[in-house]
């Protein structure tokens, strides 16, 4: 089976930078994939985080349609319990076809912790519910002719009587593609209950870069179980395993980066040291040994356990070796990281463009 490549980006940035500026190093690092022959490039929602600027994907990607060539976009994810499915379902249909069809259609239940507040998207445990919902009510938009009475548990669509048929007043504008662009369930947690939702429906499973490679397998193998309830056969093709990737000329300087305190990649493990000790108590999905006290793990440790580094040679092999502990899947997300080093993380896509990944797919295709 052969590898393919593509991206993934929050987009996580330091607070101080400009705006503006990270956008366009944001949409510069698409088109730079785009490039390199990456196949597609997911793009996260947050609202209320200056760590992480981009409140609609959509609209920054739309930017980019003009600029790249066959790079397909991904929302990385909508945050389905934060908007009214109508609106998902005509702003996703919209960009559909300004893309022509270079859509994937990435959901989820958002997790940023401020945003969850402002929306008041209420209990975690009713949140795969909403994405469900949400997203079936979706499909009914796209598949039915007005009138429309869709009365869910958590959102209800009526148009009944503002409907002008000689004008389409009324109709809920459909996606370009057929039936509807590919859906993308993203999936975090250990023995994830959406990964076994993805099996059920046929959705794409997306794993995220955040959490340690030992949570990878499950999974999978939720998802198969998903797939077995459906009675589908799990295609490993299309799971999607997003890591954090540096690819230097040398081991030494990837290792010299890393050993760096303050630079871009200390911040954004900074965070998630921050963010998985605070209310789930989770630092257990960052530990790279689960025998570790709480307070004396430390970023540093976090760094070299979750970040694929090296050389060519090194970065070829560390793959190898996830893709023997994981088993097979179908396309690499590499993550986009703050471009502290401009020159560094564009080389480093290079590398792993052309170095990298035709080796690891050649012994991809081979196992």
């Amino acid at each position: 089976m052969a590898q393919q490549l593509g991206m993934f980006s929050m987009p996580f940035h330091h607070p101080d930078r400009d705006y503006a500026t990270i956008l366009e190093e944001d949409g510069a690092a698409i088109i730079l994939a785009d490039r390199l022959g990456f196949s597609e490039a997911f793009v996260g929602e947050h609202y209320s985080s200056l760590s992480e600027r981009i409140p609609s994907p959509l609209i920054f990607m739309a930017t980019l349609i003009a600029q790249t060539r066959r790079i397909r976009f991904g929302t990385g994810v909508f945050n389905m319990t934060a908007q009214h499915p109508a609106v998902i379902a005509g702003q996703a249909a919209q960009f559909d076809h300004l893309s022509r069809g270079r859509f994937i259609m990435g959901i989820g239940p958002g997790g940023l912790i401020s945003d969850l507040e402002m929306f008041d998207t209420g209990p975690p445990e009713l949140r795969p519910q909403m994405v469900v919902e949400s997203m079936d009510t979706i499909l009914r938009l796209w598949s039915q002719d007005p009138p429309y009475r869709i009365d869910g548990k958590f959102w209800k669509v009526r148009i009944e009587n503002g409907i002008w048929p000689e004008f389409k007043v009324g109709t809920i504008p459909r996606p370009y593609q057929k039936p509807h662009p590919p859906i993308a369930l993203s999936l975090i947690t250990p023995n994830s209950s959406s990964a076994v939702t993805a099996g059920e429906r046929g959705w794409i499973p997306v794993s995220g870069n955040f959490f340690h490679r030992r949570y990878l397998r499950g999974h999978w193998e939720r998802y198969a179980e998903g797939c077995e309830k459906a009675g589908r056969r799990p295609d490993p093709s299309i799971w999607r395993v997003a890591r954090c990737i540096l690819v230097t000329e040398s081991d030494g300087e990837a290792d010299d980066y890393l050993a760096e305190a303050g630079n871009g990649m200390d911040y954004y493990y900074s965070f998630f040291r921050y963010s998985f000790a605070q209310g789930r108590k989770a630092l257990f999905m960052i530990k790279p040994d689960l025998e570790t006290p709480d307070d004396a793990l430390t970023v540093d440790q976090i760094k070299r356990a979750l970040v694929i580094a090296g050389s060519p040679r090194r970065v070829l092999d560390q793959l190898v070796a996830l893709r023997e502990e994981i088993g097979p899947f179908g396309t690499l997300l590499m993550t986009g990281h703050d471009w502290d080093r401009p020159a560094m993380w564009k080389r480093s896509m290079e590398l792993l463009a052309s170095e990298v990944m035709p080796r690891f797919s050649r012994h991809a295709t081979a196992a």
